[in-house]
């Protein structure tokens, strides 16, 4: 017979080694799949880990590891705190669809003037727009006693629906020959997310991302708000004994989140997407969940988890050049990180028993 045995306290041991260990059956199981599919697995694995970083167009793809792990990395760090709180914010994807659609507009309704105020108030308006989206379900739990869970996921339906009207409506380019999307926001200067290095990656969303791993590791360490977050999903009654505010940890949970997934879709819109379209977002916000819960839920380890994940989406889109592995497989890949990630984690609390069954 084998059963699970609660653990007298969370083993640190299974705590460090369960991502590396979610890692290695991601490969194993991953490798499975692409051989279901007819590809060769240990091509298939090297092609998504190795090519991008030491393949012969690395000095390519290296820089697209800041590109894409930015907005990973700014969610997470959003998310991260709120989960660790027990709050959680499901629908970072609709966030940052809104921070994009707030900042593009912001920054479209002046065109074609040029102003170095310009982009700043872009930032502005697409932290906002992030922020105000996350309010609604965290007002709603505080109000109501709603799930945020529920409310925030349906919220990005109601987003791609904002986004897809916006696209072919009031932010569709007069000049696009009827085609959906806005202007281009890389050939507005005053609006452009530009590379601050040339060739490097680094643009100002990268900045940001650097911004809030400081910010939270500072927070969740030194600060008052980072202990009653941290107590808050450790002991909840702890918590209350402490004298911490729940009303109030959600309000600013959520809303962080959402700021943060809002700079997140400003600084993709304004940069390497450069338009309000209809396929605009490409599940970051989701993804960022992943990275999250990868990274322990600490800042250092969410910046190497962001760093991880982007190298999937790069080497996956490699894989479907070159193997022709279709899209699809590169997303349950991604998937089996969660998916191991948390079967594994189970381990931190519960110890595995082998016996045989008493009898009475």
């Amino acid at each position: 017979m084998i059963w699970l045995e609660k653990r007298p306290q969370p083993s640190r041991f299974f705590a460090y080694v369960t991502p590396l260990l979610a890692v290695l059956a991601t490969f194993l199981f991953g490798g499975l799949l692409f051989a279901a599919l007819g590809k060769d697995p240990v091509q298939s694995i090297v092609t998504i880990f190795w090519e991008p970083l030491f393949g012969e167009f690395a000095f390519y793809y290296r820089p697209q590891l800041l590109i894409k792990g930015a907005p990973l990395v700014l969610i997470a760090i959003g998310l991260s705190l709120g989960f660790k709180a027990g709050i959680w914010n499901i629908g970072a994807e609709g966030q940052y669809i809104m921070g994009a659609l707030f900042g593009a507009g912001m920054g479209l309704a002046f065109y074609p003037a040029e102003s170095v105020l310009i982009f700043p108030a872009m930032v502005l308006a697409g932290a906002f727009g992030g922020w105000i989206w996350a309010m609604i379900p965290a007002l709603l739990k505080v109000r109501f006693g709603t799930n945020e869970i529920l409310v925030s996921l349906m919220l990005v339906y109601v987003a791609e629906q904002f986004l897809a009207s916006m696209s072919l409506g009031l932010l569709k380019n007069p000049e696009g020959f009827g085609f959906p999307g806005s202007r281009n926001l890389q050939q507005y200067d005053s609006a452009h997310n530009a590379e601050i290095i040339a060739g490097s990656g680094m643009h100002w969303g990268v900045v940001a991302a650097l911004i809030a791993v400081i910010f939270a590791y500072v927070l969740l360490a030194r600060h008052r708000l980072g202990f009653a977050v941290r107590v808050t999903g450790e002991a909840p009654r702890a918590a209350r004994f402490a004298g911490v505010n729940p009303s109030r940890l959600i309000l600013f949970c959520l809303g962080t989140s959402g700021m943060l997934a809002g700079l997140a879709g400003l600084f993709e819109v304004a940069g390497p997407a450069g338009q309000v379209s209809i396929d605009f977002n490409v599940g970051y916000g989701f993804t960022a969940i992943i990275v999250a819960f990868l990274g322990r839920l600490h800042p250092v380890g969410i910046v190497l988890a962001g760093l991880l994940m982007a190298l999937t989406y790069i080497g996956g889109d490699i894989a479907q050049s070159q193997l022709g592995l279709p899209a699809a497989a590169i997303q349950v890949f991604q998937g089996m990180l969660l998916f191991f990630l948390l079967a594994l984690d189970l381990f931190t609390n519960y110890r595995l028993r082998f016996g045989r069954a008493e009898t009475v």
